[in-house]
Parts: structure tokens; C-alpha cells; sequence
């Protein structure tokens, strides 16, 4: 049964966050300022989910005290629309699977400030790697900026400067949402050192508990789903319904699909394999958004791709290196 459940949750993940990062890109051509409405109703989805499914309509005693939540939801609610907002900032869906790729770096920074952890030597040589891996498709990134101003007649120094300056922002909100994630990451691995893993609820609250901040973006969500509605029809099988509600659907969707694959995978898989298994899945997504979408991607962005994931697997000790050093 458990190997099933592991076949069934690699599928899920495959499926659902592959064809998540075409809805998700089809978004964001389209309205680059989807990232609020995005976020918002793949927190509605969930909770709805979990309130039905998970609680048994808050029926069902929760396992980890609601207080210890709070400041994960926190969290949690803030790197999910920072990330999602770094869209309208310029920023290309493939420097935004790359640069998110790289937590491992704020995650070892922030284990030996706060935790006080020891890490082996090959694994600072592998954050090295990612760093740079990082750096350079960032680096490669900037020089389309130029690129494209003058493809769209917009060459004027001036234009190509607060280009520049707006894709900045969008890469400072991307450095600010891996440490967030990161903070995240330690808080989670203390929640459940003493409570004990409980994915389905944890996905619940963590959605539920934040949905009142959404009403901070309720003039520009609301704004977007009646826009939304009146977008040109998509015609499928001879049934008409609003394009961008069909993206957005879409992305709900298959993002939970994605998620629920992803919490199945770490309570009944060893951490190395979930590691390999995601990372594989970002390298298939990264690879539709090149080819599908048409995303430029030159011989830097190629480079720097080998070793952010080269470095990540190797820091996850899937591929092997010569001399292993205890951790402690």
C-alpha cells in the first residue's frame, strides 16, 4: 500500500506541478498583476478542501494547538504572495523557478545563526555553487532588460533605467521570500520535533487561518475577477467559458494537486528522495517554460541552471562525493 501511495503521490507531483507552471505562466503573460487573485483563491480552494475533507467541518480535534500556527500562517501567507507578486515586477518565470531553487542556501545560513548547526564541507562548497548558479542567471536575466526595451522601441536611456530599477524591486521581494521560506522551514522542523508530522492538517491551517488578509487586497481582487469574466471566451469541446477564469481554475487545481503530492511524498519518503523527486519536477517545469512558452534562455541561464540544481543535489548527498563527513 505504502509503495502505491508513493507511485500515486510522484504522479500527482508530476502532473500537477508541470502543467501547474503552464496555467501559471498563461496568467501572468496575460496580466501580470495576477499575483493577488492567484494566491487568494488557491487559499480558498484549500481551506474549502480541508474544512470538508480534513476536519470533517471542524469536527475533527486538531493535533497541534491553533496558537502554534499563527506565527507559521504568518509566514507561509507572506512568501506565498510575495512570490506570486514578484511576477508583475518583470520578473521571467524561468529566473523565478531558479532563484526559488535556491532555499538551501538561506535555510544552512540561518540553521548555523539560529540553530547553531555543523555542516560538512562539501555541503558549503555545494551552497557556494548554488550561490553562483544564482548569481549568474540573475546576472544573465539583467542583460535582457536592455534587450527587450529596445525590441519594444523603448531604447531611451531613461525607459531602460526604471526597467531596471522595477526589475530590481522584483528580485530584492525574491531574496525577501527565501528567507521568509527559509524562517519558515525552522519554525515547521520545531512544530514537528515536538507534535509530530501532520501534513493534512498542517496544509489546512496554514491556508485557513491567514484568508482574513486577503481583505487588505479586496479592491484589486475584486477588480480582476470581474475583468476576468468578461475576457474572451475559451471554447473547449463546445462549451464557451471565460479564458482567464479557465487559467485560473486550472492553476487552483492542479496547484493543489501539486501541494497534496508534495506533503504525501515527505511523510512517506526519505527526505534524499524527496529531494531528487522535486528537484527533478522544477527542472521538467523549467524546461515547458522554455519550450512552451518560448522564454529566452541563453548559454548563461543554461550554466547557471547545472549548478544551482547540480548543487542541490550534491548538497543532498544524491550524488555522491568522495570523502563523507559527519554532521552534527
Amino acid at each position: 500500500m505504502t509503495n502505491a501511495k508513493v507511485l500515486l503521490a510522484m504522479l500527482l507531483v508530476y502532473l500537477g506541478c508541470c502543467s501547474n507552471v503552464i496555467f501559471l505562466e498563461k496568467l501572468i503573460k496575460s496580466d501580470p498583476g495576477a499575483g493577488n487573485i492567484i494566491t487568494c483563491m488557491q487559499f480558498v480552494f484549500v481551506t474549502l478542501e480541508g474544512f470538508f475533507f480534513t476536519t470533517k467541518c471542524l469536527t475533527v480535534r486538531n493535533k497541534i494547538p491553533i496558537k502554534q500556527y499563527i506565527k507559521m500562517d504568518m509566514l507561509f501567507f507572506i512568501v506565498s504572495v510575495v512570490n506570486n507578486y514578484a511576477f508583475y515586477f518583470n520578473i521571467p518565470m524561468p529566473l523565478h523557478m531558479i532563484f526559488r531553487s535556491g532555499s538551501l542556501i538561506v535555510n544552512m545560513l540561518l540553521g548555523v545563526l539560529i540553530l547553531k548547526k555543523e555542516y560538512s564541507s562539501h555541503k558549503y562548497i555545494s551552497v557556494v555553487t548554488i550561490s553562483m548558479g544564482i548569481f549568474i542567471a540573475t546576472y544573465a536575466s539583467s542583460k535582457e532588460i536592455g534587450h527587450d526595451a529596445s525590441t519594444e522601441g523603448d531604447a531611451d536611456d531613461e525607459k531602460v533605467f526604471w526597467r531596471f530599477l522595477w526589475w530590481l524591486v522584483g528580485i530584492a521581494l525574491l531574496v525577501f521570500a527565501l528567507i521568509a521560506s527559509a524562517l519558515m522551514g525552522l519554525f515547521q522542523e520545531q512544530l514537528y520535533k515536538k507534535y509530530g508530522k501532520h501534513p493534512r492538517e498542517a496544509m489546512f491551517y496554514y491556508h485557513a487561518l491567514p484568508l482574513p488578509a486577503f481583505l487588505i487586497f479586496g479592491s484589486d481582487i475584486l477588480s480582476r475577477m470581474s475583468s476576468y469574466a468578461q475576457s474572451e471566451p475559451f471554447i473547449l469541446l463546445g462549451i464557451s467559458a471565460p479564458k482567464m477564469w479557465v487559467y485560473l481554475i486550472g492553476n487552483i487545481v492542479t496547484q493543489y494537486i501539486c501541494v497534496r503530492g508534495v506533503f504525501t511524498l515527505t511523510t512517506e519518503c526519505p527526505s534524499l528522495v524527496v529531494t531528487l523527486i522535486v528537484t527533478l519536477r522544477k527542472f521538467i517545469s523549467l524546461l515547458i517554460s522554455i519550450w512552451y512558452f518560448q522564454n529566452p534562455f541563453t548559454a548563461l541561464h543554461w550554466f547557471a541552471t547545472f549548478l544551482v540544481f547540480g548543487g542541490t543535489l550534491w548538497f543532498s548527498e544524491v550524488l555522491p562525493f568522495k570523502a563523507k563527513e559527519k554532521e552534527e
